[in-house]
């Protein structure tokens, strides 16, 4: 269109849909189409590493599952407060962080623990689980009991001895003493006969071992060699008339 002084005046003019043919319209669409599938899974899996890592800063460097309680299972004559000081684990530590091979580690250096058990219990408890080590023999120390496990351990001290384990007069009681060794393979060895009347091994030398029983009797057992043999010989001779039964020599036994 024309206007006066003879410049040109356009006017911009929308085209109708219908002046793109529909072949390339379709071609278009196609290509799109295309374009975004292409983008699809990059953009899934851009939203995954999103996701995942979300979660793993969530789990490892935040409090949100932080450890809110030490669980203490299996303590006897330890407390859960000397457990729980022992494994010295910081609450609200991320749980995933807590070392449990530490934590362990501290645990079974109390000298009441044979071994120990630490595993997380989601979303926020470590959970140790304790086996105490199990007393066979207590040794006198002035007013006290010093209480030796199947390993020859001396791991605690007592006001009273337990009942159910006999007195061992030991020089110096330990898992490397030739003496602790003979008494527990001597322990080992007992009939359950002769273990309930046992009050007390001693044992000043590896080859001076005796048992001192209820109603005063004594059984001179020698060394630790044939062990089964002594014992099983003793307790037939509970029957008989005597106080002192010798098996030191098992071939040629006295009561007397």
């Amino acid at each position: 269109m024309m206007a006066g002084g003879g410049g040109r005046n356009w006017r911009l003019v929308r085209a109708d849909t219908d002046a793109v043919p529909s072949s390339v319209r379709r071609f278009m669409a196609r290509a799109r189409q295309r374009r975004l599938r292409a983008a699809l899974p990059w953009a899934v899996a851009f939203g995954v590493a999103l996701v995942i890592g979300g979660l793993v800063w969530m789990v490892y460097a935040t409090p949100v599952l932080g450890v809110r309680e030490v669980r203490v299972v299996g303590a006897d004559s330890l407390s859960t407060v000397e457990v729980e000081e022992a494994a010295s684990v910081r609450l609200r530590e991320p749980l995933a962080r807590v070392d449990l091979d530490a934590v362990r580690g501290r645990v079974q250096g109390l000298a009441a623990v044979d071994h120990a058990v630490v595993s997380r219990s989601w979303p926020a408890t470590v959970v140790v689980e304790v086996v105490e080590r199990t007393p066979v023999a207590a040794v006198q120390a002035g007013q006290q009991f010093t209480l030796i496990d199947g390993e020859g351990v001396p791991y605690r001290t007592v006001e009273r001895k337990p009942s159910a384990i006999p007195l061992a007069a030991l020089p110096k009681p330990g898992p490397d003493d030739v003496n602790t060794r003979a008494m527990l393979t001597v322990l080992g060895s007992l009939t359950e006969e002769l273990r309930e009347q046992l009050l007390q091994i001693s044992v000043l030398a590896p080859a001076r071992i005796e048992l001192s029983l209820r109603k005063d009797r004594k059984v001179i057992w020698g060394d630790d060699s044939a062990s089964e043999t002594k014992a099983q010989v003793s307790t037939a001779l509970l029957k008989r008339d005597g106080q002192t039964i010798d098996v030191s020599a098992p071939t040629v036994v006295t009561i007397r």
